[in-house]
């Protein structure tokens, strides 16, 4: 017989590596999971259904592997003790408990998730700004129209007649209305703490209704794979109290650059890890025509194309000043104006 005995040194290097991992165990404590501790009521609730989800299934799953172990233990052949019924195969009890648990469950399951799609559609405006608070019958959703581009996020604000590229900033505890599309290749929209994702197509339409209820700065991205560049396809996302971003605003409006249909097909061509750019006017019914793919001068649009018919405003408006009183302000370091 041959006799394998470990050297006190060998035992006492795996003691000390298992300690050493006992700091980075704990640092995990520190992780903000966002998905599940976000900033915005809709991605709330996302993540509710996310937990309600899992505690109906856990129902049946831990019992069942429960069961497995007991059932294994019980029943080993060492077991003496254990009954000996070879000839049963029924048990009416049973088959109820067995049959009308997981119904039970998947009528739950099914219930709840129908609610909460129809409830959290992301077409369909929000119900309330936050638990427990109605959004205000004077308050006008934001309007944000959003391009994906290669590889870079165009956000037009039409109201406000300002546009930035890679820099997201809303009102916090107002509702944001997105109209999105795609310059080329599908991607997708996220923002984790503030809703789930939405994509964005080639001569499509998408929507989403959202809110977020925290000031701070949010990590932006697309979550589909759409080339080369896509690794560096992030963008921040800045909540403000409403004074901020009005002097956000205001600040915007007095950069150089205007987003007219020259600066879009140059911010069309494909390039990566484009820095923060603002532009202080904006030529009107560009998004439109970004919709129908016919910002490039000559192209035909995609509504004319396919119905004979439909308007899409000319190239020649510039959105209208600042309203008075504001002031400068500006929640990013990183600021360029094109």
């Amino acid at each position: 017989m041959i006799m394998h005995i470990m050297h006190p040194q060998t035992r006492n290097g795996k003691w000390r590596r298992a300690l050493a991992t006992l700091p980075l165990i704990a640092a995990l404590g520190g992780c903000d999971m966002v998905v599940m501790n976000p900033a915005g009521d809709v991605a709330r609730q996302q993540a509710d259904l996310i937990l309600w989800s899992t505690g109906l299934m856990l129902l049946i799953i831990i019992p069942v592997m429960a069961l497995t172990v007991i059932f294994a233990w019980r029943y080993r052949a060492s077991n003496k003790d254990s009954d000996y019924a070879p000839d049963w195969d029924h048990s009416t009890a049973l088959e109820l408990v067995i049959w009308s648990a997981p119904l039970l469950i998947i009528i739950a399951l099914g219930a709840l998730t129908w609610v909460a799609t129809h409830t959290l559609d992301p077409y369909r405006e929000v119900g309330r700004i936050a638990a427990g608070k109605p959004v205000p019958a004077d308050q006008k959703p934001l309007d944000v129209e959003v391009v994906s581009l290669d590889w870079k996020w165009l956000f037009i604000y039409p109201e406000q007649g300002v546009a930035t590229v890679n820099e997201l900033v809303v009102p916090v505890d107002r509702q944001v209305r997105f109209r999105l599309t795609s310059s080329d290749v599908m991607n997708t929209f996220y923002v984790p703490a503030m809703a789930g994702m939405i994509y964005t197509m080639a001569g499509m339409e998408t929507k989403l209704h959202a809110v977020l209820n925290k000031p701070g700065n949010y990590a932006g991205m697309s979550a589909n794979y759409s080339g080369a560049g896509f690794s560096g396809m992030h963008f921040r996302t800045h909540a403000l109290d409403e004074a901020g971003f009005a002097r956000w605003v205001a600040s915007t409006k007095a950069a150089a650059g205007k987003l007219d249909t020259a600066t879009y097909l140059k911010l069309e061509q494909p390039s990566e890890r484009v820095p923060v750019m603002h532009f202080g006017s904006i030529e009107r019914g560009l998004f439109d025509r970004a919709v129908n793919q016919c910002v490039r001068p000559g192209a035909p649009c995609m509504s004319e194309s396919m119905h004979g018919h439909g308007h899409i405003p000319a190239p020649a408006a510039t959105a209208a000043p600042a309203a008075a009183g504001q002031h400068p302000h500006h929640p990013s370091t990183s600021s360029t104006g094109a």
